[in-house]
């Protein structure tokens, strides 16, 4: 008798036979063409999975739209969404879809196009602004650390997707969150940093110290 006849077989509760250790290493998987394909288990699968996101998203608002046409009415959905990477880039987008999930990823496809760089100081914002868009109108306003971000719903959404940590504002016209969105990332886009403010002070260079004389100077 053989080798392989001799050693036990292990049955599953199934009754199907358990593929010994080496057998398993020896085995090889391939695709419909025949080529070797690369071996991947479960923790290299969830590795992958887990990998971090360069921005993060999220949904301020999904609402219910029709349009009038010949046979009656026709439903969809639009979704608001904003995008950031916790620094100085930010990004919002509007778009429509037949259903939530198409809407949400053709929002967060405009966002990804249309993002913004801004100019911060620390972890607040550089100056006061107000901009207008359409009907709103939103006041922001830097503030001293440990003040935290004091803002509406919307507001509050994109400024948490940035590095800003210290904010005040207040909405003074619409309430529309789009109109609102837009004026939000308008207003960040304004900031100037303080060095180019009109009659700001250059920073003086600093003077070499002197250097002390040696006694065989002084003679």
């Amino acid at each position: 008798m053989t080798d392989d006849k001799k050693a036990p077989k292990v049955i599953n509760k199934s009754g199907t036979l358990k593929m010994t250790d080496e057998t398993a290493a020896k085995k090889e998987v391939k695709d419909i063409s025949g080529k070797k394909m690369d071996k991947r288990n479960r923790r290299d699968r969830v590795k992958a999975d887990v990998a971090p996101k360069e921005f993060d998203e999220i949904t301020i608002a999904v609402d219910r739209v029709s349009r009038t046409v010949a046979g009656g009415r026709r439903m969809r959905f639009k979704a608001l969404v904003a995008i950031g990477n916790h620094k100085n880039k930010v990004g919002i987008g509007v778009a429509k879809g037949n259903d939530v999930t198409t809407a949400v990823a053709k929002a967060t496809s405009k966002a990804k196009k249309t993002m913004i760089t801004f100019n911060m100081d620390g972890e607040t914002i550089c100056h006061e602004t107000r901009t207008k868009v359409t009907g709103a109108d939103v006041l922001l306003k830097p503030a001293a650390p440990g003040t935290g971000i004091i803002a509406g719903g919307t507001v509050r959404s994109i400024v948490g997707l940035t590095g800003v940590k210290n904010l005040i504002s207040k909405s003074l016209g619409s309430t529309n969150k789009v109109n609102i969105a837009y004026a939000v990332i308008e207003g960040l886009r304004q900031q100037v940093p303080r060095k180019d403010w009109n009659g700001a002070k250059a920073p003086k260079a600093e003077k070499p110290a002197a250097k002390k004389a040696t006694k065989k100077e002084a003679k």
